[in-house]
């Protein structure tokens, strides 16, 4: 009896495209596909590649970030993730704006636990101008105490804002792009993509370096996913936060399943390969979604969220510190980096 031969695809040899990468290649939207969509068995390889690009700008330094939730829930925004959104029904804690000092304090608690980033967050549709004169002041009186890289994240900002942020001292600003253009209308109504690119484009032009992600696993396709990865090379966002979605009860995406955790690694290889210099950070979900394979995450990114999230618990900081001891790999406690790397992005 003749034995059947098995048709194998070829493989992709990845450590060669990394190198491509390296070189200046821009990924073509089949080679990024091939990324998300290759074998398990190939996870590893794909792997090394990202890690290849990785090493090349960031060594095996790993950034820490913390959040400080400022605004809980009251927000009128119906965002189909959130516990925080007007549709949401989740059991979380919903206060107004804290106090300056208390924000001045979490800063304080963000450096013990080597975070060389404090991300001050809040909820809500857009700012007031009070609310911002709190940060601003918040903000002034962080640097003088502690000198740390500022990132804040408070919505839809108006120019006049942007500026007024730059001006106390807040180095970067996330708005997160969330979903692909063509997914948003499946994940809320109250405010469109182009509102979403209107505020990155307004931190840009006050000088703040723009923070800007995703959350994985909202009923998304591949091809979406890809979609995603490059609008935040052509928005240029200087660090990228990778969420994976925590379906919270009580959310209208409560019943989503998890991505897995081969899957959530070959998506951070994707953004990896397509943003080669970005600060790419495992973020919210990764507890749930990564589980034990979240060390692996770090061949492909340079940066996590240390602490608990906005409305949901992170793992303990110190086996986060431990974690990255144990890949042999070091935190980077320095708030600022000398020369952010560059791409010739002109290849």
């Amino acid at each position: 009896m003749q034995t059947p031969v098995l048709e194998t695809k070829p493989k992709t040899d990845w450590e060669t495209l990394a190198e491509e990468v390296l070189a200046g290649k821009k990924l073509t939207k089949e080679e990024a596909l091939s990324i998300l969509q290759a074998p398990d068995t190939e996870v590893l390889t794909l792997l090394q590649g990202a890690y290849r690009i990785r090493s090349y700008y960031y060594g095996n330094k790993v950034k820490l970030n913390m959040i400080i939730n400022a605004k809980s829930g009251l927000c009128p925004e119906d965002c189909g993730y959130c516990s925080q959104s007007i549709v949401s029904n989740a059991p979380i804690e919903k206060y107004p704006q804290l106090s300056k000092d208390v924000l001045v304090d979490g800063a304080a608690k963000a450096k013990e636990s080597k975070a060389g980033t404090y991300c001050i967050v809040m909820s809500g549709r857009r700012p007031t101008d009070k609310e911002v004169d709190n940060v601003v002041e918040a903000v002034r009186e962080i640097k003088d105490q502690h000198n740390m890289k500022i990132c804040a994240c408070l919505g839809l900002i108006t120019p006049n804002q942007a500026a007024k942020l730059k001006e106390a001292g807040v180095d970067r600003f996330n708005h997160n792009i969330n979903t692909s253009a063509s997914n948003h209308k499946n994940i809320t109504s109250t405010h469109t993509y182009d509102d979403r690119i209107n505020t990155l484009n307004a931190v840009k032009e006050a000088g703040m370096s723009p923070c800007s992600g995703v959350i994985l696993g909202m009923g998304e396709s591949d091809e979406e996913i890809v979609d995603m990865a490059y609008a935040l090379y052509e928005i240029d966002a200087d660090s990228i936060p990778v969420n994976f979605l925590n379906a919270i009860p009580g959310t209208p995406l409560e019943s989503m399943k998890k991505l897995g955790a081969i899957k959530c690694l070959k998506a951070l290889a994707l953004f990896r390969y397509i943003n080669p210099t970005k600060e790419i950070r495992i973020s919210g979900g990764r507890e749930v979604n990564l589980r034990h394979l979240q060390p692996i995450g770090l061949y492909a990114a340079n940066s996590i969220f240390v602490g608990d999230y906005l409305t949901t618990d992170g793992q303990r900081t110190q086996w986060d510190h431990e974690m990255i001891e144990d890949l042999g790999f070091e935190i980077e406690e320095c708030a600022f980096d000398s020369e952010p790397p560059v791409l010739n992005r002109d290849k």
